[in-house]
């Protein structure tokens, strides 16, 4: 992109109107002087359109961070041309701000590195680069502008807050009876005779002596607790911002990453959902369900009914966590219909002027501020 200064527009003018003057009027001296002026703008354009050769590599240390924490960039531009030192104006782009970067006197074969901070103090995706570089004539006519080389996402992850309370699994019995189970585990079911072939291993001595024949352990597999978490990113949903940012969605976010991270580290089998579909290429570069929390939106448009539909269809899991805003409210009803096949259903309701009735459709609801508050509460329950 290139520029003419106000300085150049003026000596353009004087430059026409001296060549004019002098032509018309037989002048040799306005003459020379609007030749000379011609030359200058001419020599600026030529100075400015040439372009150096420049190697742009950058790393951000780490590029994954949780809200609130330091990432660094770290930039190195090289000067691969063979003809000269660059002395040029650049800058890089970090977000919704730009950081100058010095390329003064930078020699062929020579370098030169920048380091600073990324921006996280709210979550998301925030792109660094490209890098900018003006390059200016010597008279200051004009300047032209090009980009030099690719993007670099930061992954601002939501904070993510301990959780310690683990959700039961489902044991499904032959006769389609759903019941509780501890976590993951290997359950003493009933006892039977023995048969040949059982391991004496399984063989219930106590009870074999007592009744006077061999007794085997009869085990059950319980499923491991399976959680879908579903997020509720409908606009109608959070309705109240603050500076353009609407904090309740913020803080269903740091909830849905606490439950996540707390089902990853009891390695437990997770799904993260959210109410309203993402948009085509906002997941790019996505490494899993936290880099799809960084880059989730609030949307406009979206509706509760194929979510759940799809939940009741597929039955993903054996506990459900809904998270939502004030909005979300009258759609408790909605989820708590859920509750056939999913044994346990929780709900977090954050922002709410009002909290929900207890026990509203028959779900688990959880009345917070933030996903601090969440987090204390989610610990304080036990109805699974």
């Amino acid at each position: 992109m290139s520029a003419l200064t106000a300085r150049c527009v003026g000596l353009l003018v004087a430059a026409v109107v001296l060549l004019g003057v002098g032509f018309r009027f037989a002048y040799p001296e306005l003459t020379v002087l609007g030749a000379a002026a011609g030359i200058a703008v001419g020599y600026a354009v030529l100075s400015a359109a040439w372009r150096p050769r420049l190697e742009v590599t950058r790393s951000a240390d780490p590029d994954r961070v949780a809200r609130g924490e330091p990432a660094t960039m770290t930039l190195t531009v090289r000067n691969a041309g063979r003809l000269r030192a660059a002395s040029l104006v650049a800058e890089d782009r970090c977000g919704d701000r730009t950081v100058p970067v010095p390329l003064l006197r930078l020699r062929p074969g020579r370098d030169t590195t920048v380091r600073y901070e990324v921006p996280t103090t709210r979550r998301g995706v925030v792109p660094v680069g490209p890098l900018r570089v003006t390059r200016r004539d010597p008279l200051g006519l004009v300047a032209l502008a090009r980009p030099y080389g690719g993007t670099v996402p930061v992954w601002v992850h939501p904070r993510v807050h301990p959780l310690n309370a683990v959700p039961t699994g489902a044991g499904r019995s032959l006769d389609g009876r759903v019941d509780k189970v501890p976590h993951g585990s290997i359950t003493f079911d009933s006892l039977r005779e023995y048969v040949v072939g059982d391991e004496l291993r399984r063989v219930h001595w106590r009870t074999s002596a007592r009744v006077g024949e061999l007794m085997v352990r009869e085990n059950v597999d319980t499923s491991l607790p399976r959680l879908v978490v579903l997020l509720d990113n409908r606009a109608v949903a959070h309705p109240e911002r603050l500076d353009g940012v609407a904090e309740s969605f913020e803080s269903a976010c740091e909830a849905a990453a606490s439950v996540l991270v707390a089902a990853y580290r009891e390695a437990l089998p997770v799904v993260l959902l959210l109410v309203a579909p993402e948009p085509a290429g906002d997941d790019v570069g996505a490494h899993g369900p936290l880099d799809r929390l960084a880059a989730a939106g609030l949307a406009d448009a979206g509706d509760l009914q194929p979510a759940t539909a799809r939940l009741r269809r597929e039955r993903l899991g054996d506990t459900l966590v809904f998270l939502t805003g004030p909005g979300g409210r009258d759609d408790l009803g909605a989820v708590g219909a859920l509750r056939a096949a999913y044994p346990s259903v929780v709900v977090g309701l954050f922002g709410a002027a009002e909290p929900a009735p207890s026990g509203a459709a028959g779900l688990v609801v959880i009345d917070a501020a933030n996903g601090a508050a969440f987090a204390a509460e989610w610990d304080g329950v036990r109805r699974w």
